[in-house]
C-alpha cells in the first residue's frame, strides 16, 4: 500500500512517501518539505530515494497549495516517483492533540474532525495546522482514505491519580484540565521495537522512554501501556528542553507577572520560547552549542547540561519506584539518539539499579544500541525512533480492516 505521511505544523510540512508491504516489510520512496506556507514565499525540497533532490522557492499562500506541491513534486518526471496520483492509497496525519476521548488512532471523518477541532483549545499552534492538513487533502485528493493519528492517544491508558491535577475538580469537569502528555507515537514505537531488540516480552515488561530532543518527555510504559509521562496538560511540563523551562512552582508564574508586568500570553512567551537550555545558557536552545560553549568552561552552559541531565535521573529513578523495577531504559530523539555523552552521564548514576554500562558501544552509531553488558540487571538501549512508519502502519492498517 502506497501512504503519504504527513505532518503538518503552523508554517510547514514534512512528509514522506512509504511503500508499506506489511507493519514490518517497507520502502521509503520518497520525503521531503514545505517551509515558510503562509509567507510571501515559501521553499520546497524534496527527494526521490536514489535520486538527486528537488530544491526551489515558490509562494505557498496555505497548506492546499502546500499539499499540492508535495503532489507536483512526486509527479516530476525526473525526479519523482508516482506515475499518478491514483497510486497514492491512504493519507496518514500526525495530529497532536485528541483530548482524553481519542484512545488510538482512527479514520478521519466529520466526527474526527469535530473532535480535533475541539481540542484546538489545548494544542492552539498545532491542532489548526493539523485540520489545515487534512482538509487540503480532503479538497485535492477526495477520495482518498485518511487517519489521524495522535500523539496523546498512546498516554490514555494513565491512571487517574497519574493524570488529574489537585485542583478544584470543577476545572476537569468544565474545562478538560489534566495531564494528557506528548510524543506518544514515538514512545509507542520505540517501546515496542525496545522490547524486541532486548528480547523482552511487551506484555510483561517495564519499560522507561526517553524521547530527548528540542522537545523532550519520558514515559513509564509497564506491559505495553503508559502509567506515567512527563509532559502534562501542554508539552511545557517535565524537563529542561530546548527553549521551554519544563515543571516549576506555579507561584513562579505569579510572581514573574507581578514583578515585570507580564501578561499572561508574555509569560507564555517566556516559558515556551525563551526557557530551557536557551534561558540557563544564555547561549541557544541546541544541545550542540551548548556542549561546546560547557567544553570551553562556561559555566552556564555547564549548569544548563547538569540540570538536564539531572532531571532525566530523577524521572527515571521516579518512574522505577512507579513501577516497583524496570528491565529496559531507551535513549530516542536527536539528543537521546546522538549524544553519548549524556547516555554515559545518566548511567553513571545508575548503579544502584545494576546496570552496567558498556562504554565501548555507547559510542558507537547505529539505529539499535545495546548500551550495558550482558550482566547487566538492567538493560538500556538506544532505538531510533520512527514517528512515520508508525504512522504509515497505523493507516495502512486501519485502511484495510476498513476495506475488508
Amino acid at each position: 500500500m502506497i501512504i503519504l505521511v504527513l505532518n503538518c505544523g503552523s508554517s510547514s510540512l514534512k512528509y514522506q512517501l512509504l511503500d508499506m508491504k506489511s507493519n514490518e516489510i517497507y520502502n521509503l520512496v520518497a520525503k521531503g518539505l514545505v517551509e515558510r506556507i503562509g509567507s510571501e514565499m515559501g521553499h520546497v525540497k524534496h527527494t526521490t530515494i536514489g535520486k538527486d533532490s528537488i530544491d526551489y522557492e515558490t509562494p505557498v499562500a496555505d497548506h492546499t497549495v502546500g499539499v499540492k506541491e508535495v503532489l507536483k513534486a512526486l509527479l516530476d518526471k525526473q525526479l519523482g516517483c508516482l506515475n499518478t496520483l491514483e497510486d497514492i492509497e491512504a493519507v496518514g496525519h500526525r495530529v497532536l492533540h485528541g483530548g482524553s476521548e481519542i484512545v488510538c488512532s482512527k479514520l478521519v471523518d466529520e466526527h474526527l474532525i469535530s473532535i480535533v477541532e475541539k481540542c484546538c483549545d489545548l494544542g492552539p499552534l498545532h491542532n489548526p495546522a493539523n485540520l489545515r492538513g487534512i482538509r487540503a487533502v480532503k479538497e485535492v485528493l477526495p477520495e482518498v482514505p485518511q487517519v489521524a493519528v495522535f500523539d496523546t492517544a498512546f498516554h490514555q491508558t494513565m491512571p487517574a491519580y497519574n493524570y488529574m491535577y489537585a485542583l478544584p475538580y470543577e476545572y476537569y469537569e468544565k474545562y478538560s484540565i489534566r495531564k494528557y502528555g506528548f510524543h506518544g507515537t514515538s514512545h509507542r514505537y520505540v517501546s515496542a521495537e525496545g522490547a524486541k531488540f532486548a528480547g523482552l516480552d511487551i506484555n510483561n515488561s517495564k519499560i522507561i522512554t526517553c524521547h530527548l530532543g528540542n522537545g523532550s518527555s519520558i514515559a513509564a510504559v509497564e506491559n505495553g501501556k503508559v502509567v506515567d509521562t512527563t509532559m502534562g496538560l501542554t508539552p511545557l511540563d517535565g524537563l529542561i528542553m530546548g527553549t521551554r523551562c519544563g515543571s516549576i512552582d506555579p507561584a513562579v508564574v505569579t510572581y514573574i507577572e507581578m514583578k515585570e508586568g507580564k501578561t499572561a500570553a508574555e509569560m507564555d512567551t517566556l516559558m515556551n520560547k525563551k526557557s530551557g537550555l536557551l534561558g540557563v545558557s544564555g547561549i541557544s536552545n541546541d544541545l550542540r552549542d551548548v556542549s561546546a560553549a560547557a567544553n570551553e568552561g562556561n559555566p552556564r552552559a555547564k549548569l544548563a547540561l547538569k540540570k538536564l541531565t539531572h532531571d532525566i535521573i530523577k524521572y527515571i529513578g521516579s518512574y522505577t519506584a512507579e513501577m516497583n523495577g524496570v528491565d529496559l531504559i531507551i535513549f530516542t530523539g536527536g539528543i537521546g539518539e546522538n549524544n553519548a555523552r549524556l547516555r554515559r552521564r545518566i548511567s553513571e548514576n545508575l548503579g544502584y539499579l545494576g546496570v552496567k554500562f558498556n562504554y565501548e558501544a555507547n559510542e558507537t552509531r547505529g539505529d539499535e544500541i545495546m548500551l550495558t553488558l550482558p550482566d547487566s540487571k538492567v538493560k538500556m538501549a538506544v532505538i531510533a525512533t520512527n514517528e512515520e512508519l508508525m504512522i504509515a502502519r497505523d493507516t495502512m492498517n486501519i485502511v484495510l480492516n476498513e476495506q475488508e
